[in-house]
């Protein structure tokens, strides 16, 4: 398995790394140093290399159009590919796992002649994709035309994938009834097993929890975070949980309504078992841990993939979109307001919860990659 430096690209893949370590695969895992404690603990072996990425505690870094983005990445695996080479010489492998923007593993598949399988975080592009977005610039799934978009130069472009998982779920794909499924299978999430906590308390009797969290990444934004307890402090009958993240320290945001709470960070998944809506930046695994659990969403995407995220969370009526550019104190009290209100949200956000309920999930990503590998003589 090959991926870069990030929780979004990282953690999709820990749970299929550990069932086939667990199913007597030896599994190495490709990873800068930062991550490879987490691949350790899956039975893996990490392999480290040098990153060129800029670490997630710098958000600054990230900043710019996808272009700048795409460039972080593709420069990274221009230095990783001779890593890779020396750390495999003497030991090839028999298939390559890899992120899809770890671009330098699927150059190590084509060198070696060996079969690959993307393992893919995010939405895919569909049929006719290119020219969708070619007509639709401002399209939220614009920066998936980066998959087929030019690359360091004229002719040179990232080639689709010969074989990919989508550990999404296909509620998650915009266009999915045209996406090449001879190509493109979809798994659902597979998530990693919580380690054993302590249950999130509810909170006081008669109110009820808000979650506010911008995941890992976007997390230096305390304008936001002080617009967010303007909009919601001593709001009547609700209790906040805010999670700041490494970006903002929680003591810059000064004094606290009564109903707030700020952590650094909070075990997501232990409070949205308990939470009645959910402020998010509409990353995939905080979209999918809502959607699992039936928590209304008001999304104020960040970055890339969460704004097509969060255009198939509104499409599905389980989300309003607040842009971030215009996420003043009222309108993130009315989105949320317009979004409990709405009669039909009950419905829907238990359609969906079940709809997640069906998909193959770490079984079925871990049965296509064992039907993958290449048959002994």
């Amino acid at each position: 398995m090959f991926s870069v430096a990030a929780h979004g690209h990282v953690n999709p893949s820990l749970a299929v790394i550990r069932a086939l370590v667990s199913r007597g695969h030896r599994v190495t895992y490709a990873i800068p140093p930062s991550f490879a404690d987490t691949v350790a603990a899956t039975g893996a072996e990490p392999r480290t290399y040098t990153t060129t990425l800029p670490p997630a505690g710098d958000p600054d870094a990230w900043r710019g159009e996808l272009a700048d983005h795409l460039r972080l990445f593709l420069t990274d695996a221009g230095r990783a590919l001779p890593q890779h080479l020396a750390a495999y010489r003497d030991d090839r492998p028999d298939l390559i796992l890899y992120d899809p923007m770890a671009y330098a593993a699927r150059a190590l598949a084509d060198r070696w002649r060996i079969p690959a399988v993307q393992l893919s975080p995010h939405a895919v592009p569909w049929e006719g994709c290119e020219a969708d977005l070619a007509a639709e610039p401002d399209s939220p799934h614009a920066w998936l035309a980066a998959h087929a978009a030019p690359l360091g130069g004229p002719g040179r472009r990232a080639p689709r994938p010969s074989r990919c998982l989508a550990l999404i779920s296909p509620l998650l794909q915009p266009h999915a009834d045209r996406v090449d499924r001879t190509v493109y299978t979809f798994t659902g999430p597979c998530p990693e097993e919580a380690a054993p906590q302590e249950p999130w308390p509810r909170p006081p009797a008669g109110r009820r929890l808000l979650l506010i969290s911008l995941g890992t990444l976007h997390t230096k934004a305390p304008a936001f975070y002080r617009a967010c307890l303007t909009a919601f402090g001593d709001l009547p009958g609700w209790h906040v949980v805010l999670q700041t993240g490494r970006g903002t320290d929680p003591a810059a945001l000064g004094d606290l309504p009564a109903n707030v709470e700020v952590h650094p960070w909070v075990p997501q998944r232990a409070l949205l078992d308990r939470a009645d809506a959910f402020l998010t930046h509409a990353g995939a695994s905080s979209a999918h841990e809502a959607l699992a659990r039936g928590v209304p969403m008001v999304c104020v995407p960040q970055a890339a993939d969460q704004f097509g995220n969060t255009a198939q969370l509104v499409r599905l009526g389980v989300a309003r979109h607040v842009p971030k550019d215009a996420a003043t104190p009222e309108a993130l009290r009315n989105a949320l307001h317009s979004l409990l209100t709405d009669p039909a949200l009950p419905a829907r956000t238990t359609r969906r919860r079940h709809h997640l309920t069906t998909e193959g999930s770490t079984p079925q990503a871990t049965a296509l990659i064992e039907a993958a590998l290449p048959t002994t003589p």
